[in-house]
Formats: structure tokens, C-alpha cells, sequence
């Protein structure tokens, strides 16, 4: 069996690419053969380099899980245009028996649908394509090409698979799996170096890029409620960093609120490892699963999220259990939840525990990889 993972870009930046390059080299080291093909990031030349291959072997002839990467032209209402995944598909599809093919990327689907394909294709949908009517009519063919050619769609919650509006009339053929990751392990003495940072205040964390879907504003107003022990910590960097400055400012919260910037993959186990809690605040489906909250699950760190209408991060985050569910834009809601979670240390603990049982259960990489190996062997 051999297996193409098709879309998005390289370098990693978000996670349907981290998604693809987790199964391409998980698949690769379990006896599947299997490639990724992508778009780069910027304008890079093309390339192909092997990241893993058959532990089970152990020569260069064994199965290898490699990336190739086409040049980026430019880039189009978001959408990385590489005409060489369509020359390469074009070539090289009929090599492989099943293509993955990740949503939403309209390069990717463009090229399959040009590539004259035969086998089988599975529809991963990692979330609807939210940009306005303007720019969505343009790939609609191609998308409604994609849901009727593919034997099966594959989500990434039940929830987000049940309520997204395109993919109502083929539920006989939807199912899901959740996204896996490798555990997030904090360094002791780095964890103790972080609350000593921050006068062992009240820790709450968050990550992610600063743009409006992310909820910041929100996250900011939640922390004129807490008492004088809690620090708001925001890591990562984006185009409303000056904005969520001049709110911290003129809000008085300086001593309150820190915007960390990017956080060195090195540092931010032990960070998740300082938290008292993680919050994830975002306010429409663009977040579609959050892979943030199973980073923090993984270390032990209980998770506030909020209720996405349509969306699967309170299906990740589950209520009462791992953690707490909020409203979206709901700063007062945000702030007692923060409390209500990090009031006393047992019920913090519990939490903690909770969240780590349910990532065991259900999002390690392990997990995802076997799923899907399954859904390909079927």
C-alpha cells in the first residue's frame, strides 16, 4: 500500500501541516509507504528529503516516508499557488493507491482534480473554508468534486464532521479522528525557574497567533477580574500584537497581562508545565479543534475553552471534566472559570489528572496513526 498526504506547505506553521507531516513519517515507520506533497512557504525552490522510514527494516531500501516540496508562485486570498503539485501529480498519481487529501487547501485540490487519479481518495476535513462567498465560488466546483469523489471524509471531531453545512447530505460516508500528538513533557528546573519569574503568581497560559478569531481581547478584559496572584501569559506573534499592547496599557494590567512573543520550541513544555491552567478564548470556527488544548492535556494543565458554535473545541476540552467551557466573548465568564479552576489545589489537581486521562485516551499520535492505518487497510 502506498499512500500520498496532499496539501498545505512546508516549513510546518499550523496544524493541518503538522497533522500530514505526523502521519506521513508515523504511517512510514509502521510499513505504510508514504509520501507528503506540498506547497513551500515562501518562495523556495523545489525539494524532496526523507523523514522517516520502517523501524521494522532497517535499510535504505526499506519503506520511507518523504516530502516534496513544490516552489511557491505567490500567494492568492491566502492560498499558496504551486503549479508543480500539478505537474507532479500529474506524473507521478498513478504510483500511489490511495491520496489523503487535507481540507482546506484549494492548490491541493485543484491539482488532484487535474492529476486523472483513478484510486481510492480520503477527504480529511480539518475545518469549512470561511472566507467570503467572493472567494469560496471560485473553488466551489472543485470542493463539491472532492466530497463526492472521496470514499471517505475524514474530521477531525464529531462534532465539527455533523455540523458543517457542505457535508449534510454525505454523512453515510463521514467519520472522524481525532488529532494525535507526541506528550508534552516539562523540564523540572526549568518549570521552577518560570513561577520564580513571575513571583509563583497564579499562571494562566495561552498560545497562539494573534489575529481576531483567537479571542485576545477577551482574554485581556477576563484579567481585570482576577485578584492580584494571577498573570495572564499570551505566547506567539501576529498582526494585532500592537493593539493587545495598547489594550494592556491603557487597561492598567501591565503587571497583569504578558505578551511573551514566540516561545522557543525548547521552552514551551516547561511553560505548559508552570501553568496553573490553559485558556484557549478563540470566538468562531476558524478554530476548529485547537490542537493547543491537548498540548496542555498532555502536561497536565486543566483547559478553559469556549463554545464554539459548529466548532470541536469544546468537544476536545470536555466540560467538568479536563476542564471548563465558556461562552465565546464572555471576559467575566473566562475569569470565573480561571478561578474556579486554580481556587484550590485539589480541585486544580483533579482537573490536571482529568485532562491527562483524557489525552491518553484519545489524542495520543499513536492513536491517530493507528486509526487512520486502519481506515486505509479498510
Amino acid at each position: 500500500m502506498r499512500v500520498l498526504q496532499l496539501g498545505k506547505f512546508y516549513p510546518i506553521r499550523g496544524g493541518v501541516e503538522k497533522v500530514m507531516r505526523d502521519l506521513t513519517e508515523g504511517l512510514a515507520n509502521n510499513g505504510v509507504e508514504c509520501d507528503m506533497l506540498c506547497a513551500s512557504f515562501g518562495r523556495g525552490g523545489p525539494r524532496s528529503f526523507v523523514i522517516a522510514q520502517d523501524d521494522k527494516k532497517g535499510t535504505q531500501d526499506d519503506k520511507k516516508g518523504r516530502v516534496i516540496v513544490c516552489p511557491t508562485w505567490f500567494t492568492a486570498s491566502g492560498t499558496m499557488i504551486a503549479p508543480g503539485m500539478i505537474s507532479y501529480l500529474r506524473r507521478h498519481a498513478r504510483e500511489y493507491d490511495i491520496i489523503h487529501i487535507h481540507h482546506p487547501d484549494p492548490m491541493a485540490g485543484l491539482a488532484l482534480r487535474l492529476s486523472g487519479f483513478k484510486g481510492r481518495i480520503i477527504l480529511h476535513w480539518h475545518s469549512d473554508i470561511l472566507k467570503p462567498k467572493i472567494f469560496l465560488t471560485p473553488y466551489l466546483p472543485i470542493q463539491r468534486w472532492l466530497i463526492r469523489r472521496a470514499e471517505r471524509i475524514v474530521g477531525t471531531t464529531p462534532t465539527y464532521v455533523k455540523e458543517s453545512p457542505w457535508l449534510s447530505d454525505v454523512q453515510e460516508k463521514v467519520t472522524y479522528v481525532p488529532i494525535g500528538i507526541e506528550p508534552v513533557i516539562p523540564v523540572p528546573d526549568k518549570v521552577k525557574s518560570i513561577q520564580e519569574t513571575y513571583g509563583d503568581k497564579k499562571i494562566v497560559f495561552s498560545l497562539g497567533r494573534l489575529v481576531p478569531y483567537k479571542g485576545y481581547t477577551y482574554l485581556i478584559e477576563a484579567a481585570e477580574y482576577l485578584p492580584e496572584d494571577y498573570v495572564v501569559l499570551i505566547g506567539g506573534t501576529g498582526p494585532l500584537r500592537a493593539n493587545l499592547e495598547n489594550q494592556i496599557m491603557e487597561s492598567g494590567l501591565g503587571q497583569k497581562v504578558k505578551l511573551l512573543g514566540r516561545v522557543e520550541d525548547d521552552d514551551l513544555p516547561s511553560l505548559y508545565g508552570a501553568s496553573s491552567v490553559f485558556v484557549l478564548s478563540s470566538v468562531v470556527k476558524a478554530e476548529a479543534f485547537g490542537i493547543v488544548q491537548i498540548e496542555a492535556m498532555s502536561a497536565g494543565v486543566p483547559v478553559i475553552a469556549t463554545k464554539i458554535p459548529e466548532s470541536g473545541t469544546s468537544w476536545v476540552n470536555e466540560d467538568g471534566v479536563s476542564g471548563i467551557n465558556v461562552e465565546p466573548r464572555d471576559s467575566e465568564g473566562l475569569a470565573k472559570a480561571i478561578i474556579s479552576i486554580c481556587s484550590d489545589n485539589q480541585t486544580r489537581h483533579t482537573y490536571g489528572k482529568n485532562a491527562l486521562a483524557r489525552y491518553e485516551r484519545l489524542f495520543r499520535l499513536d492513536i491517530m496513526t493507528n486509526k487512520i492505518k486502519q481506515l486505509y487497510e479498510s
